[in-house]
């Protein structure tokens, strides 16, 4: 029986015949339960029904149901005025649905050779290199994007790229982007050429001859915010909306815990051990730690999930507040919060991102007289020297070692 959101489609409608019929109920119970509300999930399956009218019609079988029997069918609706352009997003989450579910055939989509050698690069990165999923994803962009940029549509003559090719394109994109993001860069440029060396495709090594980028370390001192304009992001959020009460516990958890936007972004549910008091915290390299959950950051949480996080399959803590519910793809999602608190708040700061709250944390450490090693465990960094960087902060206590100038007064 058609659950609920397409309860009211009468027995005549086109919805109900068709080779599509065996999966209306299925994809009605997935609108359900990705939270789509009753208007929105019935607009999504009278188009489904009208898929499916459209292929008996034209006398194919859900088997033929593909990317470009979705393209014809808009293209009839288009001359019909009736194809507005969220329907295609609709159908493919539809087609991609019943594929995952083993509903229909997965398309075997003809690889290019830029594919081909991308999959082959990451299996490279994982096999050979170790590196974590993450850095694998700042690194393909970059590979691919060099060799479009080099080879264009042309064949991909691996043979022929030299030094220049690499320098140049570093030089086009390096003075666009900060120094960190320049260093990766660098680095995924160094990696691909071992790469093609390792692969044969090169007989000289370009990766030791690839400039680094000038970003001293320690050169820079952190960005943070004062206690009380932490107290106002805080304040900034309404909690008398859902989405308020989730951005609270966000902003709480960045800012009492000290914790990197990806590290929200992992939080499961399970990672809340509520009788002990202590949070899982998935950090960078598959690194676990178990941190203490101060009380205003537990009620906020228990808070959330207990009154404003809709009932959902992810076992992710923090979730898309609308339809499709399901866990935040990425960090940008955690900095996205942070930036809107920071305007909604009225404050002009020189960083904008979630990592502000993490070095507010670390200054106000500092400040209450926390040692390095107290600081290097609360922001759980592996080397000592990674919170160096916060001894800068402390004006005060360096202005007591600093050495008068030896002409005298200036």
């Amino acid at each position: 029986m058609i659950v609920t959101v397409f309860a009211d489609l009468l027995p005549s409608h086109p919805g109900l015949v068709g080779p599509l019929q065996p999966h209306i109920d299925w994809f009605a119970r997935r609108l359900a339960e990705q939270g789509y509300t009753h208007a929105t999930a019935q607009e999504k399956l009278r188009l489904v029904a009208h898929l499916s009218h459209w292929l008996q019609e034209h006398q194919r079988g859900a088997e033929a149901l593909d990317e470009p029997c979705i393209g014809s069918f808009l293209q009839d609706r288009r001359q019909q005025g009736r194809a507005p352009r969220h329907n295609r997003v609709t159908l493919q989450t539809f087609l991609t649905g019943l594929r995952d579910a083993g509903m229909l055939p997965v398309a075997v989509r003809q690889e290019s050779p830029l594919d081909v050698l991308a999959r082959a690069f990451d299996h490279y990165l994982t096999a050979e290199r170790g590196l974590a999923p993450i850095t694998r994803g700042h690194y393909l962009p970059i590979m691919r994007c060099f060799l479009q940029e080099r080879f264009g549509t042309a064949p991909l003559l691996l043979h022929t790229l030299n030094l220049h090719d690499v320098t140049q394109f570093l030089l086009r994109h390096a003075s666009r982007v900060s120094p960190r993001r320049a260093q990766y860069l660098v680095s995924a440029l160094r990696t691909f050429c071992r790469f093609l060396v390792h692969r044969g495709h090169l007989t000289t090594d370009l990766a030791a001859a690839i400039p680094g980028v000038a970003d001293w370390r320690l050169a820079t001192v952190p960005k943070a915010m004062e206690p009380e304009q932490v107290t106002r992001l805080l304040q900034s959020c309404d909690r008398t909306q859902p989405t308020g009460q989730r951005d609270y516990a966000i902003l709480l958890v960045l800012a009492r815990l000290g914790l990197r936007p990806g590290e929200v972004v992992a939080m499961m549910l399970e990672d809340l051990d509520w009788e002990a008091g202590e949070l899982l915290v998935r950090g960078k390299g598959g690194r676990r730690d178990r941190l203490p959950l101060p009380h205003d950051v537990g009620a906020a949480l228990a808070t959330y999930l207990t009154h404003v996080r809709p009932r959902c399959a992810t076992r992710r803590v923090f979730v898309c507040m609308k339809a499709p519910q399901r866990g935040f793809a990425n960090s940008v999602a955690v900095c996205t919060i942070v930036r809107r608190a920071l305007e909604r708040a009225g404050l002009e700061l020189p960083c904008k991102g979630a990592h502000i709250l993490r070095h507010s944390l670390a200054t106000a450490l500092l400040r209450a007289g926390a040692s390095m090693g107290d600081m290097s465990d609360v922001l759980r960094h592996r080397r000592p020297q990674t919170t160096e960087i916060y001894a800068k902060v402390d004006q005060g206590a360096l202005g007591a070692l600093a050495q008068p100038w030896p002409g005298g007064a200036v």
